[in-house]
């Protein structure tokens, strides 16, 4: 059985029915701390034409900050009672709306502007197979989302990412096993992470970046993807 592809890459414009077709874009994709802020940060500053699309407040626009405070929301208050005041099904439906911001922002892309995401929706569902929701049927409407062009793996050290990490002092529950962080629940939570991302990217065209000495040398590489990808 095929799927139509036409029906996952259109959406219809508000109020005139006429489809619109998704921009092209590629996605950055990578486990916790594998420099994927930093590196954004670098090529928008770089290559200020292009549309970078993010959950990072620096990337989202003034009218998109309620995207942040959920977010914020996310780690501060539900995380941490998970289980208890707060179920598994809340925390999913909380990152839902990251989900459809995300391929909101695709859609908003200006018109030829090349268009880089962070992570898309392939993070967010891995971290909530990992978190104990194996299936669930957002997963499944996600999964219908626009693809991209390519994904652009930035590998990292499970060691390097702790260190990063402040051994443990920057991270929240969705980063690592148990109920405090040690180096060993954190990598071993890493290691699974970047198994359960590549499980949702194995159909697409893959570009894998080693861990660079510079940022600015990730930065170049990802730009020189994207200029072959979309130019």
């Amino acid at each position: 059985m095929t799927r139509d592809t036409t029906s996952l890459t259109t959406i219809r414009s508000s109020g005139s029915g006429a489809l619109r077709t998704t921009p092209p874009f590629v996605v950055l994709l990578g486990t916790d701390y594998a420099g994927k802020s930093s590196a954004l940060t670098e090529l928008a500053d770089r290559a200020p034409s292009w549309h970078v699309v993010s959950l990072d407040d620096e990337f989202l626009e003034p009218g998109h900050s309620l995207i942040g405070r959920l977010r914020r929301n996310l780690v501060a208050d539900v995380l941490p009672d998970l289980h208890h005041r707060y179920s598994l099904d809340f925390m999913v439906s909380l990152l839902q709306t990251a989900t459809v911001h995300l391929r909101d922002s695709i859609e908003r892309s200006p018109g030829g502007a090349p268009v880089l995401v962070d992570s898309y929706y392939y993070k967010i569902l891995a971290k909530c197979r990992l978190a104990g929701v194996d299936s669930h049927p957002v997963f499944d409407w996600w999964r219908t989302f626009p693809q991209p062009r390519r994904v652009i793996f930035l590998e990292v050290s499970t060691a390097q990412a702790w260190k990063r990490c402040g051994e443990g002092v920057g991270t929240n529950s969705l980063e690592y096993y148990g109920e405090q962080p040690d180096q060993p629940s954190f990598e071993k939570f890493q290691s699974d992470l970047r198994e359960a991302m590549w499980e949702e990217v194995r159909h697409l065209p893959v570009t894998v970046v080693e861990e660079q000495e510079h940022i600015s040398r990730t930065a170049q590489i990802l730009g020189e993807v994207m200029g072959r990808e979309i130019g």
